[in-house]
């Protein structure tokens, strides 16, 4: 198994002290067990110095460890599908905080300019239902 590079270790180390407590020593470090059990994709996603190329080397690092870290939105095809299989959960009442921001991430890794309509006007009805 290869070691984690020092940006990798960096993101795992504020992550460790966020979702286990831990407090990792400074330098050379390789997290717990527990701590990747604990680690979502969503959870990498919006962490702090975590791009997509230091993402993919945790979660092919933990997956050398024995464990598998979930992508939010599976992988593969087209926006538009991803789009409107959103919609039809939305639709369905079943669509959940993780979805739209897997599904808002993955749009802005693809650089996409287009939401849909209908997708816009979901997110404008959940924004204002939290607010009230």
């Amino acid at each position: 198994m290869q070691k984690l590079s020092v940006r990798a270790q960096n993101v795992l180390k504020e992550l460790a002290v966020e979702l286990t407590g831990e407090q990792p020593p400074k330098g050379t470090w390789s997290p717990t067990r527990e701590l990747l059990l604990e680690l979502t994709a969503e959870r990498l996603a919006t962490a702090r110095n975590c791009g997509p190329h230091t993402m993919r080397e945790i979660v092919d690092w933990a997956q050398g460890c024995g464990v598998t870290i979930r992508p939010v939105i599976p992988p593969g095809g087209s926006l538009a599908q991803m789009w409107g299989e959103l919609i039809t959960n939305a639709s369905a009442g079943s669509l959940t905080s993780t979805e739209i921001v897997g599904a808002l991430q993955r749009s802005i890794r693809r650089k996409s300019v287009r939401i849909p309509i209908a997708f816009q006007v979901i997110l404008v009805k959940m924004l204002l239902s939290s607010f009230e």
